[in-house]
């Protein structure tokens, strides 16, 4: 009895891991054959094009930020078009002075300083709301959602805008490439990630119009679609990108609104940012379950795509407990556990190598994925204890 259950619960968690990871964006894959890409959409040099609000929430980023507003401002969407909302959450360095001192041209920018630190969700609500006070027209604005240190190209802007001419769109994620990526660190599996995230954000808005989860890096939506998002929330791109799904609209991915970012590379940086993302990823869970329980593309995507990711902690710890179990069943399972033994202290060996100056990159995948996995545990630890604040510190990059 305890091995049929070992059995049944063994498959099922390695059967379900093996889905969101090589299954799932198979099947996008083979199902978008034939698909044709939203073809309703503004010419670039129409007079019709919506004016376009680009807002994002800095904290010190004087590193960044000059070479942020030119890439911004270099960009061909129409200046007398073009709005830049800046609100610098109580930031200490140059940042301020930067934006002060900028030259936007016939553009518009518009810096907003805050006292205290807010957290970014509390500064983009702020300025939404300063930006419907003022009479935007949410009919026909876009708004870009962006971080100060992701670069435009001249075409960005445009690419993300031109789908709105159909009304059935809602939000529009960009093509967020990495830059930067180095031997010495996890960079080269982070960006290797990313691109994989990109795909298949690319193949579900392709197929249904149904991507899970914009970059909170830059995306475009529909001003008719904000809402605001809740106190204390930390990943407000995922929330705001399932509010337009759950309102009826699509979500998709452009891949020529090409952004570039440059990637962490430190391995406690990125185990703290994805720490907050988990945190903020069952903030989110809590919020849209019901769209679990709609049997259609949405609900099939975020479990596939989402979900299953999101607790692959549990089924991680379940694979690896029930083969013990399973030891007397056969070599197979002995073979089994002896790599998720080996896998499992693969983040120790990376280590140590790594401080004799060697770099595996095969072996760094490995160790990528339970550290990963371990900072989603440490995230659910974060969500169960209460979120108090979302203020952040922006993530060490190669910059």
């Amino acid at each position: 009895m305890i091995t049929s259950i070992a059995l049944i619960v063994f498959w099922f968690s390695v059967g379900l891991m093996f889905h969101s990871y090589v299954l799932y964006p198979a099947l996008l894959k083979l199902f978008s054959a034939g698909k044709k890409e939203n073809a309703v959409c503004y010419e670039e040099t129409a007079p019709g094009l919506p004016p376009v609000y680009v807002v994002f929430a800095a904290y010190n980023e004087e590193r960044v930020m000059q070479e942020k507003l030119e890439s911004i401002y270099n960009t061909t969407y129409p200046a007398d078009k073009l709005h830049v909302v800046i609100g610098s959450d109580n930031s200490t360095d140059r940042t301020n002075e930067i934006v002060s001192g900028f030259n936007s041209g016939a553009a518009a920018k518009l810096l907003v300083e805050f006292e205290g630190r807010n957290g970014k969700a509390a500064v983009l609500n702020q300025l939404v709301k300063m930006l419907f006070e003022k009479g935007v027209n949410q009919q026909e604005a876009v708004f870009i959602l962006t971080d100060a240190n992701v670069m435009f190209t001249p075409g960005a802007i445009y690419q993300l805008v031109k789908h709105f001419k159909n009304p059935d769109i809602g939000l529009v994620g960009a093509n967020i490439m990495n830059q930067g990526a180095r031997q010495d660190g996890i960079s080269v599996q982070e960006t290797t990630y990313i691109k994989g995230e990109n795909g298949v954000k690319y193949l579900e808005g392709l197929n249904w119009g149904s991507m899970m989860g914009a970059f909170g890096a830059c995306y475009a939506i529909k001003a008719a679609y904000w809402r605001e998002i809740p106190p204390n929330y930390l990943m407000e791109d995922f929330y705001i990108s399932m509010n337009v799904l759950a309102s009826g609209k699509k979500a998709i991915s452009e891949p020529t609104a090409i952004c570039r970012e440059d990637v962490s590379n430190e391995v406690a940086e990125e185990f703290k940012r994805k720490s907050r993302i988990q945190a903020g990823n069952f903030q989110n869970l809590l919020a849209y379950r019901g769209l679990l329980f709609r049997f259609d593309a949405v609900g099939f995507c975020f479990f596939s795509h989402k979900l299953i990711r999101w607790l692959g902690p549990v089924f991680i710890f379940a694979a690896y407990l029930t083969n013990v179990f399973l030891l007397g069943q056969g070599q197979f399972y002995l073979f089994t556990f002896i790599l998720q033994n080996l896998l499992l202290v693969s983040p120790v060996i990376d280590a140590l190598l790594k401080a004799l100056g060697v770099n595996l990159v095969l072996l760094r995948f490995a160790s990528y994925f339970y550290m990963m996995n371990l900072a989603l545990v440490n995230g659910f630890i974060i969500f169960m204890r209460g979120v108090k604040s979302s203020a952040w510190t922006p993530t060490k990059r190669n910059i």
